[in-house]
């Protein structure tokens, strides 16, 4: 009969660790494609106001249009700055995510090998018991038959 892997626990729980530690990164992938997505979309439309701007500005523009026109277009830099900088932060937490989950991989790997070397050491034990139990029996079985044989 094996024995219980002394560590079974130990086991268990950096296995739910790591499960946790990849729920976790998921999340902040998801977080990071959506300011990814953030980002593309305010920059996409700032592009198209500047190509506004500037079509307007060669057919012409009052000094209150010009005016506008650049102030919401340094609003819309604000925009993309911020949203570049949230992109960043993200791709920050991600990074932290998956450096979390890799450890905690390591430790289940660890723990993993532990588990496998005891059960293996157990199942060469049993092989070993088995075979003194056959020999044993082959062994009685054969002064039986030469006792009978006298």
């Amino acid at each position: 009969m094996t024995k219980r892997f002394a560590l079974q626990t130990l086991l268990d729980l950096s296995q739910m660790h790591m499960e946790e530690a990849a729920r976790q990164l998921g999340i902040l992938l998801a977080s990071e494609k959506e300011a990814n997505a953030r980002f593309e979309l305010i920059y996409q439309y700032r592009e198209e106001y500047q190509a506004r701007f500037v079509a307007a500005a060669q057919n012409g523009l009052g000094r209150d249009e010009w005016s506008n026109f650049q102030s919401f277009l340094a609003r819309l830099d604000e925009a993309v700055a911020q949203a570049r900088e949230m992109v960043s932060v993200s791709q920050q937490h991600t990074a932290a995510g998956q450096r979390k989950w890799v450890e905690k991989r390591g430790t289940v790997k660890t723990y993993d090998t532990l588990a496998q070397r005891h059960y293996s050491r157990e199942q060469k034990a049993e092989n070993r018991r088995e075979q003194k139990a056959l020999d044993e029996h082959s062994s009685r079985a054969h002064h039986t038959k030469d006792e009978e044989n006298e």
